[in-house]
Formats: structure tokens, C-alpha cells, sequence
């Protein structure tokens, strides 16, 4: 796949790629459970932080990668020669990579260690060196440098390391740059630099720090440093630079020893090691730790627990274990080995985006950490499957964060459950937050067979803002706390179906002029976020509409599976199920926000506590009937034609009220959000699924890029969304959004369009992996840019989506209340040479090793399972719908150790 760039080594995932410096924007992250967050180069740039106000080294955006000069480093000054870097960031070695002067160069990586070996042949030295946040519960990162003659003649050489120590908050890059740095308390130890700012400034205030930013270093044999040069400006010396600093090139002797203590500057951890000679194919040797403390050092311990080789080399091979285990708890087996490979890049993931949040990588260069709403339950679809263990926990805490108005919280903190009250005065609501949380809920549902999760308690969050931020409340103050309770001051706990129903059903009603949803500060797509007075949101109207049906289909099952007659709500939601109260025509656009306001009115200041009992099936009729007429509403108002003859869904309204796709003198416009929930959610008719995919082939496939998240509207859009604000074809506005076209995927599949559905997520992969056109690692990214550069890698939503979409759809491995369903949907070229296709993953607390195997080689639609056999054995199943049905118990009378097989004839 890969011509010219990384190629895979062996079949753990491992790459290579060769003169990774001649590539712009390439980094790597390297990262722990115990917080420590960061992001390596090809020259060793990057960062090291485990928050938004704590920075070992500079936050760097993706700009400053190939900019700054202030990266990890190790220099020689080789006797004859001069300075050398061994990680190429010299101002000598930058300067020759454009004047034919190349040294061998090359990148290795695996999960999660990052090596760069350069080779310079004038000189006769081979340096490696290998980067990792070792599995522990500190937060440091290692490095280990190994020098080797490669010539014939000994080298004399003397070792420096230098790691520029930032050591303050982000907002400190160009607030108080240097008056921070007077803060700067640095001292030196036997191994090494310490540095304890003695305040944080920062959004916090004026604050004792405790802190501490420190590099050690040792060589191998374990003996410290000689000597050290803690300061920024008498490293680099005047006039130089952290890539051609004096301190190197001069050789200068080291006046700074073990002991010393050092007020206000910037600082660097640059450690001097003693002189040595290499003789020919003589290799040495030294390890250094980059560590953020919550205070003063315990200098023993870290240099007994990480500063030899030995314990390196045992770290290491910790880490990779570690990780290769963590991501074997699923993986795939198809007809292309690499892009089985790829796929454990993408599985990886969503465990980087519950670890780093959305920043903290240089792409990701807004933000102060943590996720939004919506990803805390898109990242949960995958990790449902990665680490199932902790699903249950994190999404009961996750629905602490609903208000009672049916909104929810949108400043989410760093630990499960955590949610702030807003503190920047800005009120906003995204329109589509509360249709995520059932779907996530669901799979949660169907992969456990815990229904009764359903029934658990659950807080809700409370602030200034009610009505859907449309108001405040200036009775509440954040003395009160963030918790909702009842009038008589007493906490209110509702059911996680409570809560789940009042985020579906206030948005029923909360319709624009054409009886759409009101898309409000924005939906899914953040850009379109300059519409929140007239702008409506069809795309999410049929979200929530197949979620209504899909609620009332699941309230129908727990009345039969519990035998639950009636189900306990708040008093006041009363109202919203208006069928059993006061009906209201659903056509009349006054009447529905009429209701809503009775329901606003009745829970401003607080509620009154009560709980009424409903009749359960009464209920899912009523939500049965909201979401039948959504769909009818969609299909009679918002299907459209053009005049080439192409027909789709409309996606939105404007601020001014105006019908956004179809026809426009600018050309044709059209959006693929506007398409995927309308077949995800089953709105559009079979025949209507097969005129949107011909019309998005017209407007939206594009063979350099795939599938655009939009097409060309012309102009700004003021009245629509900041997104149309930047280029087309970059980001929001017309890019390959993965997120989206994932989903896209997925609908297809869901539809039974399974041609439809490979094509996009082939395209997806082959975008992604050519590397002559992508530059980027494997994975997938945010989105493919005009130029075809896979932009904000690692951290996007689109993994969690394309890890399910592969697992549940293309393999068809997922739960029905708890049973295993098998419904594959894998095409002919997706089945090995031998006919055969089969994935790993958990089920039921088991491993399981589901095969396919379609002997004559059969495309989707030709083939059905004709046997079912578990570890040799024949199994009792059931026909469902397309394919097959393992009830739960069986899966539950294996061993939980090891791994089970599950092997599937298909047959014509």
C-alpha cells in the first residue's frame, strides 16, 4: 500500500520509514495511565505535559515542530569533527538535508516506543535512540541513546544532553513569558536538573507551586554526569541557538556540578557526560528521564528505578507487552494483512482520545484538556469493546451531566462524572448532544444483556442556566452546588431512562418555522454555529426521530423481558408525553412550543420531587407516535430533487429560514450529514437509500480525497456557520471529515447497501495509508485535507466509529439484549485466499475467535450460515433477521481464560 513511505515489519504492527525528517507535520504519541502526555518527532521535537498548566517541555503547535529549535536532544562533539545531533536537530544537519548531503536516517515505532537511528558515515557513528512513557505510575518519559562506531578508526567524543525545561502553564507561551521565568526556582542533583517554579500563574491565580520539571540522566555502566548546564542563555551561549548552542560546539567545560541552586531563568536540562573513546564497532550508551513531579524529587528512587540500560531495556519490553495485550483484545483477520495492521492503529485510538481528551498533541492545540459531551459517548462505542470493564461505571457517571430542561453540561472535567458549572458567562446549547447518549446506551444494552442499567439512578447537573440556556436563573449561585434538588432542598435522583427520555423528547418540541429542530449553537458539526435564532437541524431531526422509535421499542421489550408494567418520571414530564395528558397536533408548531414552555415554567427554580407512575407500553406508544410522525414529516417536507434529476434529503435551514441544499445559482449544494442519519435511522425508504448514494457520488465523492463532508457553497454563510469561513476543502468545509464518512459507512451497511458502504470505508483506508499523499503514521485521521495531508492524527471520533462499523456490520459480530448476533457482510475480496475471515473480541467476558469461512468464495448477498461450531463442537442457534442468534447462557458455560472458537459455514 505504502510505496514510498512506512512500511509495516512483521505482524505486530511495527513500521518503518525511512528519512522521516524529510516529512513536515509527522508526530508520535507516547503516553501512560498515570497522566504523563507526549508527542515525539523524527528529530525528537515535540512535548511533555500532563495538563493544560503543567509543561515539562514548550507547547508546541504543528507549526512550531519544524520552526522552534527547542526539542529533546543529545549531542556529541566528536574530537576532528565537531557537533553532531544525534537526533539531527543541528543547525548543521538542518542546513544539509536540502544540499544532497544526507545521512541515513530512519523511524521505527510500535506500541507505544518510537526509535530513530541516524548513521553519519564522515564520521563514523551510528547513534539510536529510542523514546517511551514507560507502564508505571509516574509520570516520565525515557530515553536511551546508543553510540556506535561504524568506522575504522577510533572516535573520541564528548556526550551532552539537553532537554529545554519549560516548566509552567500553556498560558503562560505569550502571558508573562518571562516574567514566568523569574519565577523559576532550578537546582542540580548528582543526576541531574531540577526545576520548581515557585508560583503558577495562570486562570488559577497566584498560587504556591509545588511542581517540579526535572531531566536526569545516567550512563549506561550507571555513572552520573560530570556536570550540567541548567541555564537556557549560558547553554546556547550569545548569539546561538538550542540548535548550534556554544555549550556544544565550543565544548565548553562544565562550571554548574551536583549541589547548585539557581533563581530566575529560563532553563534547560542540559547534562554533560565525561568524555570517552569508541573504537571501532565499540557501542556506549546512556539513558535520560524527562519527569513531572508533584514536588521536590526523590532522586534515589528515580535513578534506581530508570536510569540503567538494564532497567530501560526490562521498561521497554514491559511497555510493549503492555500495550500489544491491551490492543489483542481485538483484532481482524481478513484477505489484506495490511490493512489488518492498520486496523490495530485505528483500535488504538480511542484509547489515546480517553487519554489525551482532545489536546495535548500539536494538531490538537486548542483547548485545556478533557472532552466534550458527545465524546464521551462516541468514545465509549469503542472502548465498549477495548476495556469493557469500566463501560458500565463511565456511562452511569456520564448522565450526571443532563439538566433536567433536557440540555446538559458542556464543560466536562477530567475524572469520570466530573462536570463545571460554566465560568466564561457564555451560555450554549448543541442541538444534537442529546441524541448520543441512547445510542451509545444501546450497545451497551445489546453487548451486556444488562437491561436493569436502565433502571439506576442517576443526579442531574444544575447551574445558572435553564430553558435551554435561554435564560438564567439568578437565584443559584455555585455556593448551591451542581446538583439538581427538589424544593424542599432534597437531592433528586431520576432513572437513567429518565434521563435518557427527557433528552429525546424536549427536542420534539423545541421546532423551528418548518417544524424541524432548532439547531440551536450547532449541532455534530461545530462550524455551523451562526444560526441559533431561525437555523434548524433536519440532519438530527431524523436522529432523534429513530431514537423515539428505538426508545419505544426498548421501553416494549423491558415490559416483556422484566414483565415492568409501569415506569416512575418526575411529575412535571408529564406534559411531554402529551398523548396521555392533553394531546397537541404535531403539525401546529404553537402548540408544540406552548407545551414546552408549561414544562420549562414547571421546573424553573427547582422540581417539586414527586414521581409519577406511567403506564409503560402507554408511554412507548406515545414516543411511537412522536417519532412515526418525525419520519412521515421528513419524508413528505425534506426529500428534494434537483434539476439534474438527482433526489436526496435536505440537512438544514439557515437563519434566515431558508432551505439550505438543492439548486443554487452557486451551484448545487448538498451535505452528507444531511443523508447519513436519515438512512442510519431508517427515515429514508430502500429506494430513496440508493437515490442518495447515486446523488452523493454526483456531488460529494471525490477520487483525490473521497467522500466530502460538503459541497461547494460559495461565500461565507454568515447566516449558517463559522465553517464555511475556512478554505473549502479543509476541515469543516468540504474536507474527507472521517467522522462523517464513517458514519456514512455504517449506515450503508446497517441498510444492507454493503457495496456501498466498502467502497466508502476502502476509501477511508486507502486516503489514510498512501503516505506519499496522506503523510501521516497509520491510522485515520480527523480529516483529508484539499492536498490529500491527513490532518489531526490520533485523536478524532472516526476511530471509535470505523473500530464499530468493521466489528458490528462488515464482521457482524454484535449483541441482541445481551445474545450473540453473527451477521456477516464481508465481500468476496475481503476472505483470504483459502476463503476464510475471522476476527478476535470479547463477548460475554470472553475471548472469543469468531471464523468465517466461505469455501466458494461467495459475495455478500449469496452466502448464509449453513453451521455453527464452538471450540470443535456443533452449537444450538437461531435464525435472526439475516444471520444468527447465540443465546448468552451457552457463551456463559465456557471458561473466561483463554480463547474460544466460534467457527460459521457459509454456504450459497
Amino acid at each position: 500500500m505504502t510505496q514510498q513511505g512506512w512500511k509495516f515489519q512483521g505482524d505486530k504492527g511495527e513500521f518503518k520509514l525511512l528519512h522521516p525528517e524529510n516529512y513536515s507535520y509527522l508526530y508520535f504519541p507516547l503516553v501512560n495511565e498515570a497522566g504523563m502526555m507526549s508527542a515525539i518527532t523524527p528529530n525528537l521535537h515535540g512535548e511533555i505535559t500532563t495538563s493544560h498548566n503543567t509543561f515539562l517541555m514548550e507547547p508546541v503547535s504543528v507549526e512550531s515542530l519544524h520552526n522552534s529549535k527547542a526539542s529533546r536532544n543529545f549531542w556529541v562533539h566528536v574530537e576532528g569533527y565537531g557537533a553532531w545531533s544525534a537526533s539531527g536537530n543541528s543547525a548543521r544537519q538542518n542546513a544539509q538535508q536540502f544540499l544532497n548531503v544526507k545521512e541515513q536516517s530512519y523511524m521505527e515505532a510500535g506500541f507505544l516506543w518510537h526509535k530513530l537511528t541516524r548513521e553519519n558515515s564522515d564520521i563514523g557513528l551510528k547513534a539510536e535512540t529510542v523514546n517511551f512513557v514507560p507502564v508505571s505510575g509516574d509520570q516520565v518519559e525515557l530515553m536511551k541513546v546508543r553510540l556506535t562506531n561504524t568506522g575504522n578508526s577510533p572516535i573520541q567524543l564528548t556526550p551532552t544532553a539537553a532537554v529545554p525545561l519549560y516548566g509552567r502553564s500553556a498560558d503562560d507561551l505569550r502571558d508573562h513569558r518571562h516574567v514566568t521565568s523569574l519565577l523559576h526556582r532550578i537546582f542540580t542533583s548528582e543526576h541531574g536538573i531540577e526545576v520548581q517554579p515557585a508560583l503558577s500563574f495562570d486562570e488559577r491565580g497566584h498560587r504556591i507551586n509545588k511542581v517540579t520539571y526535572s531531566v536526569l540522566g545516567s550512563e549506561a555502566s550507571g555513572n552520573a554526569p560530570t556536570g550540567f548546564f541548567p541555564v537556557a542563555e549560558e547553554f546556547i551561549g550569545e548569539g546561538g541557538s538550542f540548535d548550534w548552542p556554544e555549550a556544544v560546539v565550543t565544548n565548553l567545560e562544565t562550571v554548574t556540578k551536583s549541589g547548585a541552586a539557581i533563581e530566575g531563568y529560563e532553563a534547560v536540562g542540559g547534562l554533560r557526560f565525561a568524555s570517552t573513546q569508541l573504537l571501532p564497532g565499540e557501542s556506549t550508551s546512556y539513558v535520560i528521564a524527562m519527569i513531572i513531579s508533584d514536588d521536590r524529587l526523590e532522586t534515589e528512587r528515580y535513578t534506581k528505578d530508570y536510569l540503567s540500560e538494564a532497567c530501560f531495556d526490562a521498561l521497554l519490553e514491559e511497555n510493549k507487552s503492555y500495550w500489544q495485550d491491551k490492543l489483542e483484545t481485538i483484532s481482524f483477520h481478513s484477505g489484506d494483512q495490511e490493512q489488518d495492521l492498520w486496523m490495530k492503529w485505528v483500535t488504538l485510538q480511542p484509547i489515546l482520545r480517553r487519554m489525551y481528551g482532545n489536546s495535548f498533541l500539536p494538531y490538537h492545540d486548542y483547548g485545556r484538556g478533557g472532552r466534550g459531551w458527545r465524546d464521551l459517548w462516541q468514545d465509549c462505542l469503542a472502548l465498549m469493546v477495548m476495556e469493557p470493564a469500566e463501560v458500565r461505571y463511565l456511562l452511569h457517571n456520564n448522565y450526571a451531566g443532563v439538566r433536567i430542561d433536557g440540555s446538559n453540561a458542556t464543560i466536562i472535567g477530567s475524572k469520570p462524572g466530573e462536570f463545571v458549572a460554566d465560568r466564561n458567562n457564555i451560555p450554549r446549547v448543541w442541538m444534537d448532544h442529546g441524541a448520543w447518549p441512547l445510542l451509545t446506551t444501546l450497545l451497551y444494552v445489546h453487548q451486556s444483556g444488562d437491561i436493569d442499567f436502565l433502571l439506576q439512578p442517576q443526579v442531574y447537573f444544575r447551574d445558572s442556566f435553564v430553558k435551554r440556556c435561554h435564560e438564567r436563573d439568578l437565584t443559584w449561585t455555585p455556593e448551591l452546588g451542581n446538583k439538581l434538588v427538589s424544593r424542599d432542598g432534597e437531592l433528586y435522583e431520576g432513572s437513567i431512562l429518565e434521563h435518557i427520555l427527557l433528552q429525546n423528547i424536549v427536542p420534539f418540541f423545541n421546532v423551528g418555522e418548518h417544524n424541524n429542530i432548532k439547531l440551536e449553537g450547532a449541532d455534530w458539526n461545530d462550524g455551523l454555529d451562526l444560526a441559533p435564532d431561525r437555523g434548524e437541524s433536519v440532519a438530527f431531526t431524523a436522529f432523534y426521530a429513530s431514537n423515539l422509535i428505538e426508545l419505544s421499542e426498548l421501553l416494549v421489550h423491558l415490559e416483556k423481558s422484566s414483565n415492568m408494567k409501569t415506569i416512575e418520571l418526575a411529575e412535571e414530564m408529564i406534559v411531554l408525553f402529551d398523548t396521555l395528558s392533553s394531546a397537541v397536533s404535531y403539525d401546529s408548531i404553537a402548540e408544540k412550543h406552548a407545551l414546552l414552555d408549561r414544562y420549562y415554567d414547571s421546573i424553573v427554580p427547582s422540581i417539586s420531587g414527586k414521581k409519577l407512575k406511567l403506564d409503560v407500553l402507554k408511554v412507548a406508544e406515545d414516543l411511537k407516535r412522536k417519532g412515526e410522525w418525525v419520519i412521515d414529516h421528513l419524508r413528505k417536507n425534506e426529500w428534494i430533487a434537483n434539476k439534474e434529476g438527482y433526489e436526496w434529503f435536505n440537512g438544514y435551514y439557515n437563519n434566515d429560514a431558508e432551505r439550505v441544499e438543492g439548486d443554487h445559482p452557486n451551484g448545487v449544494r448538498m451535505t452528507l450529514t444531511g443523508q447519513v442519519f436519515s438512512i442510519m435511522g431508517g427515515i429514508a425508504t430502500d429506494e430513496q437509500v440508493g437515490q442518495i448514494s447515486n446523488a452523493v457520488d454526483r456531488y460529494l465523492k471525490d477520487n483525490q480525497i473521497g467522500y466530502r463532508l460538503n459541497s461547494q457553497f460559495g461565500g461565507t454563510q454568515q447566516n449558517l456557520g463559522r465553517a464555511f469561513g475556512f478554505a473549502f476543502g479543509h476541515k469543516e468545509n468540504g474536507a474527507m471529515f472521517s467522522h462523517m464518512t464513517v458514519m456514512y459507512a455504517n449506515a450503508l451497511y446497517k441498510r444492507g447497501f454493503v457495496k456501498e458502504g466498502y467502497d466508502v470505508l476502502d476509501s477511508i483506508y486507502r486516503l489514510s495509508a498512501d503516505f506519499e499523499t496522506s503523510r501521516m503514521y497509520p491510522g485515520v485521521p480527523e480529516y483529508i485535507n484539499e492536498k490529500g495531508r491527513g490532518m489531526y492524527t490520533y485523536l478524532t471520533g472516526s476511530a471509535s466509529w470505523l473500530l464499530l462499523t468493521q466489528l458490528t456490520e462488515v464482521y457482524g459480530v454484535k449483541g441482541h439484549f445481551g445474545d450473540l448476533h453473527l451477521e456477516p457482510k464481508l465481500t468476496k475480496e475481503q476472505f483470504d485466499q483459502e476463503g476464510n475471515a475471522h476476527v478476535e473480541t470479547l463477548f460475554a467476558d470472553r475471548k472469543l475467535r469468531i471464523v468465517y469461512h466461505n469455501a466458494q468464495r461467495a459475495d455478500y448477498g449469496q452466502y448464509r450460515v449453513s453451521s455453527i461450531t464452538m471450540n470443535g463442537q456443533p452449537i444450538s442457534y437461531e435464525e435472526y433477521g439475516r444471520g444468527s442468534l447465540i443465546e448468552r447462557s451457552i457463551l456463559e458455560s465456557l471458561p473466561k481464560d483463554g480463547t474460544h472458537s466460534i467457527h460459521i459455514i457459509l454456504d450459497i
